[in-house]
């Protein structure tokens, strides 16, 4: 923990960091200000997550104040905005909506959902690979499908009539099977930069798909063959028995046209390359190294894609600033004090714990399943500015080794806590003890943890994941997203305002901020400050795969490329991806459509006609 010293400096390092309070997160009822001071904010949240403790409420309102105070622990955005306001609003970031059933019935109800849990504060993801492709025929209707990317559109439409909270926009995950017989479409959906800007797009990309690539085989498009009649004319009427979202068990489905594997993924590639989506998924390792392995099936995540969730899953989640454990910054003696991490994630996983029970939901599924696993996040932040005031360039063994370790501490420190939360409270109530201690993630564990979990089961089924952070990033004094290295040391933010408008503002990192003034005049910069363009593609995703193995539901990671990176190179760095073990991958290259969020040039507006759909105002925070 910091000593006091820490929590009587300025709240605000910066101008931006208070605009960020203010406009995002500071508590104004009816135009009356509930939250004067910063640590009025973090007083509402530790007394409203200290509530489910009762008799004890006070002095975990206590402990819980200690870490958030001097940005120790940073919870999910929308714990800072809601949390003991009385609004009806939920303390969750994101969700995964229900089912959509090929009927319109099913689909207008789904879309009433999402706006429910948009205009309550949740993003929302979908997998439309329920949809029947376009040009099949419905048997009891007769009528031809347009297709689940014509669908799309109306969520698109409903999304940006929505405004959140504040200056919060709404966010959407639509995800698509790579072999549903509309995936070329999917893939293509993104290109006219006036066309589906609410959405990240990710393709569910099958074990078996990446085999077909690696062979150069022919990868059938198919359906399941109850939902359609006759196939399109080409298509052919043979049947493949395979597992289907939303269906029960394997099924037989139609093989309704074929293509090249490797045609087909040049077409994904090519589309990321150019457009900057759609990203992956990597589906069966999602299903094979999920926790709840035995009782549901994984086929979406939220928008930012670090919390692959079942229908109606939600994301509870929270990080841990790096950069407050560093000892000696910027001398020999630099160090990660992975004591007081421990200590900090003790505490943390207890406030996420009991967001599940102090969060209203925007619908009753949503609450009965983040009931049921108690499902939470916990991850980390400031990074990149950790490892440069440990000295450590961003991109080097020494600086992967020492993000692992953290993330390592992170992890089973959760796991124990989670553990004796089980003792005290006990465990979740879909856990079946047997079963869980043989998920693939749980026999990793230390010994320690698996004995626990044997005699006092666990109070929550999933406990890490790394959010982007972008925005309580900028609240803690602009330390580094995530697990992404520093944009820059000086560059210009754009910032949706509460009034729709956007606002512009010049920012420093926080670790060269902090190097500068303890430097001389003149004094040159440590060789361990290195920025995002001077990071080859590869090292970024090689920091994603040290810190998986930690991380028991995924990562959100951008990989920067440049804009004269080789196409050839560019696709292999997703099969690198998922050779290294990693559940998704998502690039970012430069491009006419998406243009920029953030800008190096001073003053300058970011470029292009369109807007990437996690923009810093859609963030997961």
């Amino acid at each position: 923990m910091l000593n006091n010293a820490a929590s009587q400096r300025a709240p605000f390092g910066s101008a931006l960091a208070e605009h960020i309070w203010k406009t995002k997160y500071r508590f104004i009822d009816a135009g009356e200000i509930r939250d004067h001071t910063l640590q009025d904010t973090w007083r509402r949240i530790a007394r409203a997550l200290a509530a489910p403790e009762r008799e004890q409420a006070d002095a975990w309102e206590a402990r819980f104040l200690a870490v958030l105070d001097g940005f120790q622990f940073l919870p999910g955005g929308r714990i800072l905005a809601g949390a003991g306001t009385g609004r009806r609003v939920t303390l969750f970031n994101c969700f995964v909506m229900g089912r959509l059933e090929d009927s319109m019935d099913s689909i207008f109800d789904n879309l009433k959902q999402g706006a429910i849990t948009m205009q309550e504060g949740g993003g929302v993801g979908y997998d439309f690979s329920t949809l029947r492709p376009a040009g099949s025929i419905a048997h009891a209707t007769g009528r031809i499908a347009s297709g689940p990317v014509s669908f799309m559109h109306i969520w698109d439409a409903m999304c940006g009539t929505i405004l959140s909270t504040g200056a919060r926009r709404g966010a959407m995950m639509a995800t698509l099977r790579c072999d549903h017989p509309d995936i070329e479409t999917f893939i293509a959906a993104k290109q006219d930069p006036n066309l589906l800007r609410r959405f990240n797009l990710s393709v569910q990309v099958t074990d078996a798909f990446m085999q077909a690539v690696e062979r150069d085989a022919d990868w059938p498009l198919v359906f399941p063959a109850h939902a359609i009649g006759g196939a399109p004319s080409g298509g052919d009427q043979q049947l493949i028995t395979q597992h289907w979202p939303g269906e029960h068990g394997a099924v037989a489905c139609r093989v309704m046209r074929r293509i090249r594997a490797r045609t087909l993924w040049a077409q994904m590639m090519r589309a990321t390359y150019d457009y900057a989506e759609p990203g992956v998924l990597f589906v069966d390792r999602i299903n094979r190294q999920n926790n709840l392995w035995y009782r549901e099936h994984i086929s979406a995540s939220n928008p930012c894609g670090e919390i692959p969730l079942p229908p109606y899953g939600a994301c509870d989640l929270g990080s841990i600033n790096l950069t407050r454990f560093v000892r000696a910054p910027f001398t020999p003696a630099a160090n990660l004090d992975h004591a007081a991490i421990a200590a900090t994630v003790e505490v943390a996983v207890r406030m996420l714990d009991n967001t599940i029970d102090a969060s209203r939901f925007p619908l009753s599924q949503q609450a009965a399943e983040a009931h049921g696993s108690r499902r939470i996040g916990l991850g980390l932040t400031g990074l990149a500015d950790a490892l440069i005031m440990l000295g450590l360039r961003y991109d080097s063994p020494e600086a992967r080794q020492s993000a692992a370790a953290a993330m390592q501490t992170i992890c089973h420190s959760a796991y124990r806590s989670s553990v004796g939360l089980a003792r005290d409270k006990g465990g979740f109530p879909y856990l079946d003890r047997e079963r869980h201690l043989q998920g693939a993630f749980v026999r990793g564990l230390p010994q320690d943890i698996r004995d626990g979990i044997a005699k006092h089961g666990i109070r929550n089924s999933h406990l890490t994941a790394i959010a982007p952070t972008g925005t309580i990033s900028l609240l803690a004094d602009n330390v580094s997203s995530g697990i992404e290295p520093v944009f820059d040391y000086r560059h210009t933010r754009r910032l949706l305002d509460t009034d729709g408008s956007y606002r512009q503002f010049d920012v420093e990192d926080y670790a060269h901020a902090r190097w500068r003034r303890g430097a001389t005049a003149g004094q040159a910069l440590p060789p361990a400050f290195v920025n995002a363009f001077e990071i080859a593609p590869r090292d970024h995703l090689a920091m994603q795969a040290a810190l998986q193995a930690y991380v028991d539901s995924a990562i959100s990671k951008t990989i920067n490329v440049p804009p004269d990176y080789p196409f050839e190179d560019f696709q292999s760095l997703y099969q690198l991806a998922y050779q290294s073990g990693l559940k998704g991958c998502t690039t970012f290259r430069p491009n006419p459509v998406t243009g920029e969020i953030l800008s190096r040039r001073h003053g300058a507006e970011p470029p292009g006609q369109g807007t990437h759909c996690c923009g810093i105002e859609r963030e997961d925070d």
